[in-house]
């Protein structure tokens, strides 16, 4: 794309078509600094799409995330404001996906969302090939429509799609922010949590043993998500303090939960024997995985001990980004055919998964007496609404009512 450089009397339009589009009144003064900011560091007269991302490669580490996404997002609406954003010719698909790449990671977004949306990405941009699409936003429209026949998709699915594809709009096309704000979200339904009782817990805690044993006792004693516990470090581990400290949870928010009493030994125990396997790997160089961009800040903390998994992989592999060999966390596909099996053996009256084990800890709590506000920090909540859901599991709407079928006579 191209675009010139604005004049006092477009930069004020600009700010008028934020306010009358429902921008935030508060964040339009910042919109305006950051395009501003862009204008006067580029030294470019033409600014183009390249200019644009190297702008934006030039941010990291100078500014937080938050702050690279809201540059980013000023930028595409006022190249889709100026009406100069049509790309001479199409660019091929495989530089697409290089540049919504290293977007992605340039914005700091999960491993797990880049393979996510780049997938999705390379969907789309088939499905507009086969289909002989410009890349638009009525293109998006096309595609959720047909990933929608037939007998359809979950809602979450439907959701993941538009907010890939969008990235992709918005982020490396930098076109239409507009438009695409109008393709609607689809409804997702609200359903309550399945979860059992104690003593179905502990049939299924029961048959699980070893590494995988200690992992499902510690979903359901401390409450945490899946790749929670997979990612536990052994400086997390606080058997002094008996706590146990969630790094980068949902939302990159951290936590501290209560450490169960009868874990404490089990976990010391656990710590002694992945000590062995440190040393081996310390000896041979090599590191475990570490969060994004702490290798280049702390070179060497890989081969540390208060670095290394709780629960570490069996063997070693290439690491997706920086192509080296590390020693990664257990696989959690691991943990999930764990916890499926011995629901199975236990002989469970619901299919059993990770997550029925954190639902069920929220559920037994509330049914002890601890208080809501209580139960959303050592869930990680970000909003109090999300753990009212299990105020319905533990209240049972209707429980109490008779039904008139009963009522009857003989």
């Amino acid at each position: 794309m191209q675009l010139k450089r604005p004049n006092p009397d477009e930069i004020k339009a600009f700010k008028a078509h934020l306010l009358d589009s429902g921008h935030p009144e508060n964040r339009v003064a910042w919109s305006i600094k950051w395009l501003e900011r862009f204008l006067v560091e580029c030294a470019d007269p033409i600014l183009t799409d390249q200019t644009v991302n190297q702008y934006l490669h030039s941010l990291e580490g100078r500014f937080l995330d938050w702050q690279v996404r809201q540059a980013s997002e000023v930028i595409s609406r006022y190249g889709a404001w100026s009406g100069g954003v049509s790309l001479d010719g199409e660019p091929k698909d495989s530089a697409l996906i290089a540049e919504a790449k290293a977007q992605i990671r340039l914005l700091h977004y999960a491993y797990r969302t880049e393979q996510s949306y780049l997938d999705w990405h390379r969907r789309f941009l088939r499905f507009r090939r086969e289909e002989g699409l410009p890349l638009e936003a009525r293109a998006l429209s096309s595609f959720l429509r047909k990933l929608n026949e037939g007998d359809g998709v979950a809602a979450s699915t439907l959701n993941q799609a538009h907010h890939a594809v969008a990235f992709l709009f918005k982020h490396v096309l930098r076109k239409e922010v507009d438009a695409l704000e109008e393709v609607p979200l689809a409804k997702r339904p609200k359903r309550l949590p399945q979860v059992i009782s104690r003593e179905e817990v502990s049939r299924l805690l029961s048959q699980m043993n070893g590494t995988t044993g200690i992992m499902g006792a510690l979903l359901y004693g401390c409450g945490l998500r899946l790749m929670e516990c997979c990612r536990l470090r052994i400086k997390d581990i606080d058997l002094t303090g008996k706590g146990v400290m969630v790094r980068g949870g949902k939302g990159g928010k951290d936590r501290r939960v209560p450490l169960p009493r009868r874990l404490e030994e089990i976990l010391a125990q656990q710590m002694r024997v992945v000590k062995l396997r440190h040393e081996s790997d310390a000896e041979q160089g090599i590191p475990v995985s570490l969060p994004e961009g702490l290798e280049r800040k702390y070179p060497g903390a890989g081969l540390e001990w208060p670095w290394f998994y709780v629960f570490p992989s069996g063997s070693t592999c290439q690491h997706p980004r920086l192509a080296l060999v590390v020693r990664h966390h257990l696989f959690e596909d691991t943990l999930q055919r764990a916890v499926k099996v011995a629901g199975i053996r236990a002989n469970l009256s619901v299919p059993a998964h990770c997550h029925l084990l954190r639902h069920s800890y929220a559920t037994h709590l509330l049914e002890a007496g601890t208080d809501i506000r209580t139960l959303q920090e050592l869930l990680g909540h970000r909003d109090v609404s999300t753990t009212m859901i299990y105020t319905h599991v533990i209240q049972r709407p209707g429980q109490m009512v008779s039904s008139p079928l009963d009522l009857l006579g003989p």
